[in-house]
């Protein structure tokens, strides 16, 4: 590879993965402002009178300006890695960077699937115990006070589970958009045959279906985009060339994919009161009663839709260079790197 030709490549690998930290850099930093009351770079800015940010209200107390330099610096220690890393490993391809890319939004959907797996029937057991009052003799008044309150529910199982999902993803493969889908399908038929059979119904079930459902649909969303399973509009794109294909998908993922995940993560975590912090921060619940506590992940899905989806774009903008540059496919029987499946 020439040396003008390697540079082309350093620079678009650390576009990519400058991409990918600036979306986890903004999660994080939602997450340090809006739930753990950091001031944010920008209200640091705003302290410090740079870049002529207006100047806040009320000056910030020197504990605070601490901790909104700690921000600075993770957010510089972020860009920086997704500098060095293409650095340190210049002899990578564009095909592989996208493959690796591929294989990082793989785990997050598997492990995402685990984790509603298991929220799903964890808090579907509790609402069906709550709602029959079996729950006191099983673990007592207080604790049974304290599943109904949606804030401990969703810290104390929730989370607890979220996190089991990423670990179990990491030695198991087994989960993939098959078994979601036919987990609906049972969900959705018990419904059917508890109705019609046995008369019995309750909120959580329904919820159940909703919430399997659209986790099926929007993590699915990503893998779709990997395996080529998005409709498209084929009246033009199926008699490209593979060259006229690569300009499409590269400027699409551009031109329109990113946009629209920067639009959802911006207007939706912008501020304490957006439509995707305001659930998230105080664990919105339906009004059904007895129903399942989730509607506030439900709410998550968005954002986790939006990150799988900007990183598989940018994978998707590195293959689409790689062969209008001509670069060599990837053996992937031999490539380690190639995700064996969701």
């Amino acid at each position: 590879m020439s040396a003008e030709n390697q540079t082309v490549t350093l620079f678009l690998r650390s576009s990519a993965w400058g991409m990918v930290a600036i979306v986890w850099l903004f999660l994080l930093n939602n997450f340090l402002i809006f739930w753990m009351d950091w001031p944010g770079i920008l209200a640091l800015f705003a302290h410090q009178g740079w870049f002529g940010v207006d100047p806040l209200p009320k000056p910030l107390m020197d504990e605070t300006i601490t901790l909104g330099w700690f921000q600075i610096a993770i957010c510089l220690v972020g860009l920086g890695a997704a500098v060095i890393y293409p650095l340190l490993t210049r002899g990578v391809g564009l095909r592989t960077e996208a493959t690796r890319l591929t294989a990082l939004v793989t785990y997050l959907v598997r492990a995402l699937f685990w984790a509603v797996l298991l929220v799903g029937i964890v808090d579907a057991v509790i609402s069906f115990l709550r709602v029959e009052d079996l729950l006191i003799p099983i673990v007592g008044k207080q604790m049974t006070l304290d599943l109904g309150r949606n804030s401990y529910r969703g810290t104390y199982v929730h989370y607890p589970m979220v996190l089991l999902g990423f670990v179990i993803a990491l030695f198991m493969r087994g989960l993939g958009f098959v078994w979601l889908a036919l987990l609906v399908v049972v969900a959705q038929f018990s419904i059917v045959i508890t109705r019609f059979i046995f008369s019995y119904e309750q909120a959580f079930m329904g919820d159940l279906v909703r919430f399997w459902y659209a986790a099926l649909f929007l993590f699915g969303s990503a893998y779709a985009l990997i395996s080529e399973g998005h409709v498209r509009v084929d009246v033009l794109y199926t008699h490209f060339s593979a060259r006229g294909k690569a300009w499409a998908n590269g400027v699409g993922s551009i031109v329109m994919g990113l946009p629209l995940c920067w639009v959802i993560l911006t207007t939706g975590m912008w501020g304490k009161g957006s439509s995707l912090n305001n659930p998230l921060l105080s664990f919105e619940v339906s009004q059904q009663g007895y129903g399942m506590y989730v509607k506030y992940l439900m709410v998550g899905f968005l954002v986790t839709f939006s990150v799988t989806m900007s990183i598989q774009f940018m994978s998707s903008f590195l293959e689409s260079i790689a062969e209008l540059r001509g670069e060599a496919k990837l053996d992937k029987d031999r490539d380690d790197t190639v995700p064996s499946g969701v």
